[in-house]
């Protein structure tokens, strides 16, 4: 079977059979479910390096102990307006849920409050996180750090992760507005699911270990970096994550990470750090937020960040995800 066969499946008929292959390898059924819906709407949402290429990877990482199985989610310190959460060495997708849960709640009260996520792991696709607290009418702001792939600028170590920011902003009667970046020029995750499907990647996503531009994936994550955004400012953005996800959360640093790739070994410790504002107590934000969008909006030719996200997710609920086959395979294997 080739990488490049495709296999059509249903939105809920993927997550029923990823949620399954989690179980069977151990996992609780309301973690499991938490993880197949993140990386489900992952695959959705055309983020196919966060999607189903990750179960087979994510599986083996719990079966090892990497990820630990039979984490549980906890609150390690708080105040009126801040909150530290354990993921437990455990998946980071119910730590999240869990910290935007209380969040939520916290924020109501308050106004404002940051979370802070340490012991945890890949979280994914970050839009998705702050889309909840959009979906309840919040401003989300998050943060998260990764295994090391960007130097410095000038430099030609690799100390900075990929460090993916996001932004959502509720709107009235519509899909929140989400803005979701790497600071590389893409995700780490699509080079990685190039080398899984045998694809070379566009030139000018990564260097190779001498510095050189490649095509080649395997070159890219041997030893190799990723192209930052914005030369200079995306380095300096890097490490602005990296003081909010790690320096504050007490997690690892990019650079003392564990890849979040491999199969075994110690866990990742990532952190994620996210910022939920309740926005009516600040202005008229609704009137003003609506009459900026529309500006942006009927501006020929300009379009509002993320909409190409909502119309792909849109399109795969009608029609369902086109799949790598093997991937397909693979999982129902795990199911035998």
């Amino acid at each position: 079977m080739k990488m490049q066969d495709k296999t059509n499946i249903g939105i809920d008929a993927a997550l029923e059979l990823v949620q399954n292959a989690f179980v069977a390898g151990g996992l609780n059924e309301q973690s499991a479910q938490s993880v197949a819906r993140a990386l489900v709407m992952a695959e959705a949402e055309g983020q196919v390096g966060h999607g189903l290429s990750r179960v087979g990877d994510y599986i083996e990482q719990m079966k090892s102990g990497k990820i630990n199985a039979n984490a549980v989610p906890s609150v390690m310190s708080r105040s009126p307006s801040y909150l530290h959460v354990s993921a437990d060495n455990g998946f980071a997708y119910p730590a999240l849920e869990f910290a935007i849960d209380h969040a939520v709640q916290m924020a109501e009260a308050t106004g404002c409050v940051a979370i802070a996520v340490s012991q945890s792991n890949h979280c994914g696709t970050l839009a998705s996180h702050v889309e909840k607290l959009a979906m309840k009418g919040l401003i989300g702001i998050m943060v998260a750090n990764t295994p090391a792939a960007i130097a410095p600028w000038g430099g030609n170590r690799p100390l900075y992760g990929t460090n993916p920011i996001a932004f959502a902003a509720p709107r009235t009667g519509q899909d929140p507005l989400v803005i979701d970046l790497s600071l590389s020029v893409v995700a780490r995750g699509k080079v990685m699911n190039a080398k899984k499907t045998g694809q070379s990647i566009p030139e000018g996503w990564a260097l190779d270990k001498d510095g050189q531009p490649t095509t080649d994936p395997n070159a890219a994550l041997d030893g190799g970096t990723m192209v930052p955004i914005g030369e200079a400012k995306g380095t300096a953005l890097a490490l602005m994550v990296e003081i909010l996800a790690a320096s504050l959360t007490g997690a690892n640093t990019s650079a003392d990470m564990p890849s979040f790739f491999a199969s075994s070994g110690p866990s990742a410790n990532a952190g994620q750090f996210l910022i939920a504002i309740k926005p009516n107590d600040i202005s008229d934000f609704t009137s003003r937020i609506e009459a900026l969008l529309n500006d942006i909006s009927e501006t020929p030719g300009a379009r509002l960040p993320g909409t190409r996200r909502i119309e792909v997710r849109k399109q795969a609920r009608v029609e369902g995800l086109n799949v790598a086959s093997q991937y397909i395979a693979d999982i129902q294997a795990m199911l035998d």
